[in-house]
């Protein structure tokens, strides 16, 4: 009886502190990712696309294992952007998605993400369909908005 009153409101404490520490989405506390490495730094959406209807079709194709079977995002990251595996990015919260750069979002489909699952992409993927990837995905957390290269920011469409 003496375990219960003492360990068990402090079991309850951690177990709410484990639960409740994740931003509510389960990836943990929302913080930049790394900085794109050099080869990467200064990759950008080929001009363009942002409002390309059939690049955005294509990425959704590619996204769903569609156009490759090889390559099936959706088998992690789910169909509309919620993840159905473990650890995989959620790319409808907007807080943590505004924090990646178009160019850090395609290295990261291209080499994959260390100490993940996530796997590199770019022996499976063009550089073109690698950005129709992320021309799809940004519109799972971040509709309407565009990569600024000369603010550095994601904007809305036609604000650049």
């Amino acid at each position: 009886m003496r375990f219960q009153a003492v360990y068990a409101p402090a079991v309850l404490s951690l177990g709410l502190l484990v639960a409740c520490s994740g931003g509510g989405d389960g990836e943990g506390p929302i913080v930049p990712p790394p900085p794109a490495p050099v080869e990467y730094v200064e990759k950008h959406m080929p001009s363009g696309w942002w409002g390309d209807a059939q690049k955005l079709e294509e990425g959704r194709k590619l996204f769903l294992g569609e156009t490759n079977p090889d390559v099936n995002c959706a088998s992690c990251h789910g169909k509309d952007g919620k993840p159905v595996k473990a650890g995989a990015t959620d790319f409808r919260n907007p807080e943590r998605m505004k924090l990646y750069s178009d160019a850090v979002w395609f290295w990261r489909i291209s080499e994959g993400v260390p100490n993940t699952k996530m796997k590199g992409w770019k022996s499976k993927l063009s550089d073109d369909d690698r950005w129709k990837l992320v021309l799809f995905e940004r519109n799972f957390g971040l509709p309407g908005k565009v990569w600024s290269v000369e603010k550095n920011q994601w904007v809305e469409a036609g604000a650049k």
